[in-house]
């Protein structure tokens, strides 16, 4: 019997993950809000974030959550962090079996302060509670939509099950690896968006490679700071789900995080632009929760309260640039 992979998200991530999928054979079934939305998608064939991609006969759309979980291996939360806990509270009576639970979003919950695999593990039944996992890395949507070479990590609990989720998702243009941290490899992705926001902020600014090295690499610090104290292994922060995707993010024009600093920078207010996008920036929302998460723990993060007061006090963009490069000095390593 094929396996059968339940994908709840049909924005761009969600969609292009519903392609590799159905690439590698299985029967996926891709869950949309609305039933506009599915049939809409259902009768064009293709995603609009993803012209000219058909979807293969073994991918569906669907706005039924029962129908979308039914007797499936695995359910992937494919929708912005702020959704997961809503749509884990709604499958988790449909739930059947002993699917895997794969977070795909990168973020903090606001309120709790939590990781996505943390929300999960609260929501779901505890018989699945060591089912949970997250993929994460350097990966855009458009690029594993065409099948283009990538590289992520899986990462759970228990190595053995990022080993199957791991098995699930390899394929010929899909490697991924397998870690026992989540810790830090939810934090690398949720704190790089904040990151990315700053990084096309300086690209607005009329700024050059000199900035955005000195705040991938700093950044890079301040994730690194943070993940340790929460309980990571630092070595995680080096690899794909940490710098691979800080480095992805803050220079790559297909990144929304950094879009919203390109244009903040450029004089555009935050409002027009969140209106304007069609998917979400998580970096907008975890700013927020990534800042707060910080002073819980203790943990200095100067790029991220400065994007903090940009994005929610309309803190001047220049005046953020001149308060971080004139902070006490210190030494590279504090």
């Amino acid at each position: 019997m094929a396996t059968a992979v339940a994908i709840l998200g049909a924005g761009s991530w969600g969609t292009a993950l519903a392609l590799h999928l159905a690439r590698l054979e299985y029967v996926v079934t891709l869950w949309a809000r609305s039933a506009s939305a599915a049939d809409a998608l259902q009768s064009a064939g293709e995603h609009g974030s993803h012209p000219g991609i058909p979807f293969p006969p073994n991918l569906r759309t669907t706005s039924d959550l029962g129908e979308a979980v039914r007797n499936v291996d695995a359910v992937l939360f494919g929708c912005p962090s702020h959704a997961v806990r809503g749509l884990a509270e709604q499958v988790r009576s449909m739930l059947c079996g002993r699917p895997l639970l794969v977070s795909t979003a990168k973020g903090v919950e606001q309120d709790t302060q939590l990781t996505m695999s943390a929300v999960l593990e609260q929501v779901v039944p505890p018989e699945l509670k060591s089912r949970v996992a997250v993929l994460s890395g350097p990966s855009f949507a458009r690029e594993v939509a065409l099948g283009m070479p990538t590289a992520v990590t899986a990462a759970a609990r228990d190595l053995e099950v990022a080993g199957e989720v791991q098995r699930l998702f390899s394929g010929p243009t899909f490697r991924v690896y397998t870690a026992t941290d989540l810790i830090g490899v939810e934090i690398g992705g949720a704190v790089k968006n904040v990151i990315a926001v700053a990084a096309g902020l300086g690209d607005g600014l009329g700024f050059g490679h000199n900035t955005r090295a000195a705040l991938i690499t700093r950044g890079l610090t301040e994730i690194s700071r943070l993940a340790t104290q929460l309980g990571a292994e630092r070595e995680t922060l080096y690899g794909l789900s940490g710098l691979g995707d800080l480095v992805l993010t803050c220079t790559g024009d297909l990144s929304r995080n950094r879009t919203v600093g390109l244009r903040l920078g450029r004089g555009e207010q935050l409002d027009d632009i969140v209106a304007s996008m069609k998917e979400v920036a998580e970096g907008v929302r975890n700013t927020r929760s990534v800042r707060d998460l910080a002073r819980t723990a203790g943990v200095e993060m100067p790029i991220t309260e400065q994007m903090y007061l940009l994005l929610y006090e309309r803190k001047d963009p220049r005046h953020a640039v001149v308060d971080l490069m004139t902070r006490r000095p210190k030494t590279e390593r504090d």
